[in-house]
């Protein structure tokens, strides 16, 4: 019986699961200490460090190496492509290692898990729906100015599972349906306007664009965040922490906790109150927005994300968004899962494996 074995690399943790077609038999959370992650200059300098650490754990706890025909990994920064699976090969490589579209921990994925295949017997590495999914319409690109267009990057692996779950919940395809899709993460907040079986429009979550998160700022005014750019305050990379790692609710109450935010708020502390029900506004704001692209004809509106386990948060979502079309909430969203689900069609011969160019 083959094995599926999931990598998930984050900024200071790599989530490893080796799957048993549908049963998950190992799940492990290699957490990394911030003074050995200030070692490295640059994150794919990490790449050995990882990958040792991965290996001394599939060893230590016995799983048997030579049944890992598959490993699946998250999808890296690399050139824009189209929904589906991807076999790791050079030229991604090449892309992942350059940071072609922008550099963080997401690119070790790629680069791990082919490092870890080409050291099992029988195994090859693989991307499914990785964060550069493309599939947005022309006029979803201009942007107000033309030296900049806007681009594609979100949670594509999200968006894609959890609508393929609703659609087969009703006993519909995912290519007939018109949805809106929300993925509230830790990090980003991406909401995409889903019709046809193509997110034709959605906000480059990466960069800062849409509703503000835990860590990220969202939108903001162009002109102030010039003045914050020549204010000699901060450096270019300081300016990126600052929109992309050090904004949003850990900006203004002090932590990035989920638990303690939300405990915050249950114990009827006002900023809190008022920063959470700001971000939920945000939130609806876009979903709006995403509706107005699918010309209010909207079949549902999916909501994921461990938020959405706060009664105050989901309870204030959906006085704002319930008159646009039903909602399905989904509080648990498993990436680990999703990768393993996409790593049995290809064991079974289902899966359409395409080539990055």
């Amino acid at each position: 019986m083959k094995s599926i074995l999931v990598i998930y690399p984050e900024v200071d943790i790599t989530k490893i699961a080796v799957y048993r077609n549908t049963s998950l038999i190992f799940l492990k959370s290699i957490r990394h200490k911030a003074d050995e992650m200030a070692a490295f200059t640059d994150v794919t300098d990490q790449l050995d460090y990882r990958t040792g650490l991965i290996m001394q754990e599939l060893n230590n706890n016995q799983i048997e190496l030579a049944d890992i025909s598959v490993v699946m990994a998250r999808g890296g920064l690399i050139k824009p492509v189209k929904s589906g699976i991807y076999q790791v090969n050079e030229a991604m490589k090449r892309d992942l290692k350059k940071g072609i579209m922008g550099r963080h921990a997401t690119n070790l994925g790629g680069l791990i898990g082919d490092k870890i295949a080409s050291q099992l017997p029988d195994a090859k590495a693989y991307l499914a729906d990785p964060v550069v999914v493309d599939e947005l319409e022309h006029i979803a690109r201009v942007s107000g100015l033309p030296q900049i267009e806007r681009t594609s990057i979100f949670h594509a692996l999200n968006h894609k599972n959890v609508s393929r779950e609703y659609a087969k919940s009703i006993n519909r395809k995912y290519e007939e349906l018109s949805l809106v899709v929300a993925y509230i993460g830790s990090g980003g907040v991406s909401v995409g306007a889903h019709h046809n079986g193509k997110v034709v429009d959605v906000n480059q979550a990466f960069d800062g664009d849409g509703p503000f998160s835990m860590t990220r700022t969202g939108s903001l005014p162009v002109g102030q965040v010039i003045d914050l750019c020549f204010s000699g305050k901060y450096t270019r990379d300081e300016m990126r922490k600052l929109i992309t790692e050090q904004g949003g609710i850990l900006a203004y109450l002090g932590t990035k906790s989920l638990s303690q935010v939300i405990s915050m708020v249950d114990e009827g502390d006002e900023q809190a109150t008022l920063i959470l029900d700001a971000m939920v506004y945000q939130v609806a704001k876009e979903i709006g927005s995403m509706a107005t692209v699918l010309e209010c004809k909207v079949d549902a509106i999916l909501v994921m994300g461990a938020i959405m386990n706060s009664r105050f948060f989901t309870q204030h979502l959906m006085r704002r968004i319930e008159k646009i079309a039903p909602v399905s909430i989904y509080p648990v969203v498993n990436d680990l899962d999703s990768l393993a689900m996409n790593g049995i069609t290809i064991i079974q011969g289902e899966a359409e494996i395409l080539e990055y160019l």
